[in-house]
């Protein structure tokens, strides 16, 4: 399976920016298709924040839109957020995301996540 490992959480307080990065690795040979951002807090299903695919077209989740930037490098396997004007509803533990192939014998899918990192936004 893919590995992701995140990036960049920390504290900031609000109207603050971070940015996160995720890297992709493997012992295989894959092919990723959608890398994207999740976040969760305590007692909430976890969300979409943005993904983007290969080809650079991205999704945003409406409350993050204007504020958020996804973008990724298909070379190094990476997928990055820029966050800005940082909210307290924003604070959550961020997750990486990755969808794609398999390709070392035969093919077969993936989808892996990080093991979070976490964003805390208050004054």
């Amino acid at each position: 399976q893919v590995r992701l490992r995140e990036s960049g959480g920390g504290l900031v307080q609000p109207g603050g920016s971070l940015s996160l990065s995720c890297t992709a690795s493997a012992t295989t040979s894959f092919s990723i298709h959608v890398m994207g951002w999740y976040r969760q807090v305590p007692g909430k299903q976890r969300e979409l924040v943005a993904d983007v695919g290969r080809s650079g077209n991205s999704n945003y989740a409406d409350s993050v839109k204007g504020r958020f930037t996804i973008s990724r490098d298909n070379a190094k396997s990476s997928v990055f957020l820029q966050m800005n004007d940082l909210k307290p509803e924003d604070a959550a533990v961020y997750y990486c995301s990755a969808r794609g192939l398999l390709t070392t014998h035969y093919l077969r899918d993936f989808n892996t996540w990080g093991p979070g990192t976490q964003v805390t936004v208050s004054s």
